[in-house]
């Protein structure tokens, strides 16, 4: 094989009269004359035009070694498109280095192609130029978070990937063992005790770039396998986390975009909820919240006798035609509100509206002042209890003013201060909303056991976890975690966990702290949907080599497969029939 001398895309007119030798792929191949042909040859840097003799046997996806001399295009013929676009290569001679049969789809950007054929021939779809940018700009992420952490005195330490079954939240994937019949190893769904349990052995800094496992329904920004960066601080608060990690996060985008985040501004929970209905708020657009409970305070109108009432403003939404407006109401109480009010302000200050007749003045100027509407404007009203309004409006505001996820630049935020738990089962017992080693508010922690039995109380208790988001995306989850036997104890006799039950569960994470636990908090986020955003990409399987579709199905390999029984018998296990 003839030797490269040279890469596709890197050639300029800097290099005019050389004899070079470039690699590649043919991406397109015009006929020039009875004899001559223009072969634009493709490698991980762009594409180069070469004019070759006697082409009529090349097609596309051949590989070949084309060595020729460098030159200039002939006037009129420059591609402003194409780096390369000002020289092409001449007196070639072409070496066949692999023949290809026609693909099953064009390897080109500008043709769209079902996504389920792209995963199926994922070794050919990675050729392109979308795929290869954006897998350049995952490398690009994870090498400067790793940058990021050992310039911060992280020590790099990989956690086991067949462990304990442990519950997290979601279903484990599990792998039974053939030296132990009838006994299962899971794959980790977080390195969450692991990195404790560094802690406790004194490694005071860790971080992590894990590959973990979660038998879940799939989505744009899930996959069953994913990759995050996980990190965990001895003798740290969670200030001193989200620092650290906002560090590594603007490395990372400094890294991919060029220009440095500066700004990472922290909102409640309580708050980000109120303003935008959402606990990971899309910052890049206004339409906030706006509680218009004292406007209707002594109001006649029976649907807006309500705990809390809010509303958002929908700039210019007037022109909202009856069918939209129809079908967005439906939506709304598809979210589960009991209805959605909207109100026009028209020519001379006119509210146009349904309920216009059940309004007074005062109410409607209300409406109008507290909301800021203009003329041509559209006020969107729902009322119920609190927690009921923001939800849906938040859902509403992101329905009708999200913008694709490329636009607006990149804005991150810190949500802190989530609710420690997020229901009550039936028997009464409180449930996590993160895990069961978060730590209380430090306002809460002495008053925690106050609160068993009393449902609202439960809910209204605060934990010291943070999220980051990104765009309206939760990159990752962190928390200061309990170290003290007493708090985790509460915690457990809070979530229904019996001291046997403890042990048996967490038992080699609680003997640890037996020993000397050091204050900690930690934070995982996801590289996934981090690479995602920072390559404009609204799905992560446009930055992951070889995902699953959207079924979770691999159709390059056709997993998940039945095996032999001969493997089943070394496993001692036995498949049942499909349930009917």
């Amino acid at each position: 094989m003839t030797s490269r001398t040279d890469y596709c895309g890197r050639l300029t007119t800097a290099d005019i009269g050389r004899t070079v030798t470039v690699t590649g792929w043919v991406a397109r191949r015009r006929e020039h004359g009875e004899h001559l042909a223009f072969v634009d040859l493709r490698d991980r840097t762009g594409l180069l035009q070469c004019v070759v003799d006697g082409a009529a046997d090349l097609r596309n996806e051949y590989v070949l070694a084309i060595t020729g001399v460098v030159r200039a295009r002939p006037e009129g013929t420059v591609n402003d498109q194409l780096v390369t676009g000002e020289v092409e290569i001449g007196e070639t001679a072409v070496e066949v280095l692999s023949r290809a049969e026609p693909p099953p789809f064009q390897v080109d950007s500008r043709v769209d192609v079902d996504e389920t054929i792209r995963i199926r021939h994922r070794y050919i779809d990675l050729r392109s130029e979308h795929m290869q940018r954006n897998l350049r700009t995952r490398a690009k992420v994870n090498s400067a978070i790793r940058t990021a952490f050992e310039r911060q005195e992280f020590v790099e330490i990989e956690t086991p990937m067949l462990i304990a079954s442990t519950p997290e939240g979601a279903r484990d994937f599990v792998v039974p063992s053939r030296l132990h019949p009838g006994t299962f190893y899971a794959l980790p769904q977080s390195p969450q005790i692991f990195k404790q349990l560094c802690m406790v052995g004194g490694i005071d800094r860790y971080y992590q770039i894990a590959r973990c496992m979660r038998d879940e329904d799939l989505r744009a920004d899930r996959q069953f396998e994913f990759v995050q960066l996980d990190m965990e601080m001895s003798f740290a608060t969670g200030e001193e986390v989200r620092a650290v990690v906002s560090e590594a996060v603007a490395d990372a985008a400094e890294a991919t975009h060029g220009v440095r985040p500066t700004d990472f501004p922290e909102i409640t929970w309580h708050d980000a909820m109120d303003r935008f209905g959402s606990d990971k708020p899309d910052i890049r657009f206004g339409m906030e919240l706006t509680d218009l409970t004292d406007v209707f305070s002594a109001t006649d109108f029976n649907a807006f006798k309500a705990p809390c009432i809010k509303g958002i403003l929908l700039q210019g939404g007037a022109e909202m035609g009856r069918n939209k407006l129809d079908q967005l109401t439906d939506r709304a109480k598809g979210w589960g509100a009991k209805g959605l009010v909207w109100i026009k302000v028209e020519a001379g200050g006119v509210l146009n509206s349904p309920i216009a007749k059940f309004l007074s003045d005062e109410e409607g100027a209300g409406v109008v002042s507290t909301l800021g509407a203009s003329e041509g404007d559209l006020c969107l009203i729902v009322a119920d209890e609190w927690r009921q309004v923001a939800h849906v409006l938040g859902l509403i505001r992101i329905e009708l003013g999200k913008p694709p996820v490329n636009e607006g630049g990149l804005h991150f935020i810190w949500v802190t201060d989530f609710p420690l738990f997020e229901d009550v089962d039936e028997a009464g017992n409180a449930v996590p909303a993160h895990h069961a080693f978060t730590m209380p508010h430090q306002d809460e922690v002495d008053s925690m056991l106050d609160a068993m039995g009393d449902r609202e109380q439960l809910l209204g208790m605060r934990s010291q976890a943070y999220d980051l988001v990104l765009n309206g995306w939760e990159l990752g989850s962190g928390s200061v975690r309990i170290h003290r036997h007493d708090i985790q104890q509460n915690i457990f006799t809070m979530l229904g966990i019996g001291p046997e039950e403890a042990q048996r569960k967490f038992g080699f994470l609680l003997d640890a702290f037996r020993y000397g636990a050091p204050p900690h908090a930690g934070f995982a986020f996801g590289i996934d949907r981090l690479a995602a955003l920072l390559a404009g990409e609204e799905n992560i399987r446009e930055v992951i080599a070889f995902p699953k579709s959207q079924s979770g199905a691999d159709p390059l390999t056709k997993a998940p497969t039945p095996i032999d029984d001969v493997q089943l018998d070394e496993l001692g296990l036995r498949v049942l029939p499909p349930a009917t």
